[in-house]
């Protein structure tokens, strides 16, 4: 069996969301799982506890609740990276496009540290756009993203073309299929 069929198993799956032809992959009923939960947890700090990284960089919203624990674990700081207009202050800001639209992004200029390791954390890799435009935000700030993440790859959608060469790491990779 493998270790991360709990995820699976814990991944609710809504078709036809949030449109028709559409598969959902709802990471919230992870949250509501707390053996599924602590998993992710227990191991991301075993992918990320002898890498050289010297912060964590993560995407709204979801992405936060798997990025703060790890952060905590690890020691790192914790960058959030939020929608535009949430975030009071100087910030750096990144389009990108969306299946459905576009969207952009923004993160503290003050939280960016020129020339630091950021693991970039995102709940779910779909096609790879939010990474791209928070990789943007890092290095607009002179940061280099060393690796993304996320709980949930979908790889049929090219995100790690995308994203290369930067290295993707997902615990369970799915199909919309």
């Amino acid at each position: 069996m493998n270790k991360d069929d709990i995820l699976d198993k814990a991944i609710r799956r809504v078709p036809n969301f949030p449109r028709q032809g559409i598969l959902f992959f709802d990471v919230t009923s992870i949250l509501i799982n707390p053996d599924a939960y602590k998993h992710c947890l227990d191991r991301m700090v075993e992918i990320y506890k002898d890498k050289h990284i010297d912060a964590i960089a993560a995407a709204e919203s979801r992405g936060f609740l798997f990025a703060a624990p790890l952060a905590d674990r690890l020691g790192i700081p914790l960058v959030l990276i939020r929608k535009k207009g949430k975030l009071p202050g100087d910030v750096y800001r990144a389009s990108y496009s969306l299946e459905y639209g576009e969207s952009t992004i923004e993160a503290h200029k003050s939280d960016i540290t020129a020339g630091k390791n950021y693991l970039v954390i995102d709940d779910l890799i779909a096609t790879g756009g939010t990474l791209v435009a928070s990789k943007s935000l890092i290095e607009q700030g002179g940061g280099n993203v060393v690796e993304f993440f996320g709980v949930i790859g979908i790889p049929e959608l090219d995100y790690a073309s995308k994203l290369a060469p930067i290295p993707v790491t997902t615990l369970i990779d799915l199909s919309e299929k």
